[in-house]
Formats: C-alpha cells, structure tokens, sequence
C-alpha cells in the first residue's frame, strides 16, 4: 500500500506543493523563504521518519502570516489524503522531547475531529520573526485540514528556539507513532467502525 501523495494549493497569496511519503527514511527538502520555519519543518521530517519535500512561495513582504499557514493546510490535507480511511493505523501517539533547557509533549488522535490544544511557556522572548504565535497558526491550520486532535504541552525553556523545536520534534514522532500499521487491525481503530 502506498501512502506517497503530491499536493499543490495555489492562491494570490501563496503557491505551495508538498511530497509526502510516510514510509520514508527522514529526507527532507523544504524551501519555504523563511529559514527558521525551513529548520523547523526539517526536524520534524527527520525525527517522523517522513520524506518531505515542500516548495513554498508567498508574500513574504506582507508578513510571514500566509506562507505559514498555507502550508499548514496543505500539509494537513497531504496527511489526510496519504491515511485515506485511515485503516490499520495506531491511530494515537505520544511524544516527549527535550531540547536543552525545554521539554515539551505533543500527543495526537488521527480522529477525523480537529482541535488543537496550545500550551506554551509564558513570557518568553522571541529572537526571531518565527515566533510561538506563528507557531501556533501553523498548527492550527495543520490540524484543521489533518483532521486530528494535536495537543502541544510545552512545560518550560527559556530559549524559543529550543521550545519550538522540541515541539517540532516531537510532533514529529507522534505522527510518526500514529501512522504507523498495525498488522492486528483490519480496518480503522475504532469501536464505532469508522473514524
């Protein structure tokens, strides 16, 4: 069963296409224009196990805003279409990861409900364009179209950075834990029969 996917969203604020393989090896190939969120996305294809390749333009002389979550949609909507029914899947993951001085966990449902739950240590300082509130938009779009519950709990870090890619990693690890197959199911992970 192939679980590759090709998807392209182009609109007059962004064009972004996405390769997706779950079964991959943790290549990563991303151009966003904005290198914070290039290394971010970056961690989160090595530490998955994904091959992710994302080429992504936008109107980066607005704001950051648009490119960010544009290409949270479509990375949503390339994992929603990669699952289809999502049968035989774990279905849940769990993941907890330090990063220096920071320690976050991101634990995800591939539910076919989405909701995002954001916790994130308060009064940091950002030192960079890319902040915890991007952050933030990105995720949700991701969910949304991923059609998951993503629940970051991130309890504590001084430096930003190493919050954000705590996070990033372990969300990575999670959806790797989740989108695995279990050979003992036949369909999808649910007592109603359907997700």
């Amino acid at each position: 069963m192939s679980r590759k996917i090709d998807v392209f969203r182009k609109t007059k604020e962004t064009q972004i296409e996405i390769e997706l393989n779950l079964d991959g090896t943790g290549e990563a190939d991303i151009s966003t224009g904005i290198p914070f969120f290039d290394h971010m996305l970056t961690a989160f294809t090595v530490h998955g196990f994904f091959d992710l390749k994302i080429r992504a333009k936008g109107d980066l002389e607005v704001d950051l805003h648009h490119t960010i979550e544009d290409t949270g949609l479509v990375l949503g909507q390339a994992f929603h279409e990669a699952l289809e029914k999502k049968e035989g899947i774990q279905r849940f993951g769990d993941s907890c990861i330090p990063m220096d001085e920071a320690l976050s966990r991101v634990t995800v449902d591939l539910s076919n409900r989405p909701y995002l739950v954001y916790h994130f240590p308060k009064d940091l300082k950002s030192g960079g364009a890319f902040d915890a509130d991007l952050a933030r938009e990105f995720f949700q779009a991701f969910s949304v179209k991923g059609g998951f519950n993503l629940h970051i709990n991130s309890y504590y870090g001084v430096n930003e950075h190493h919050v954000l890619e705590s996070i990033f990693k372990a969300m990575g690890k999670s959806l790797n834990s989740a989108t695995r197959i279990n050979e003992n199911l036949s369909g999808p992970l649910s007592s109603k029969g359907s997700l």
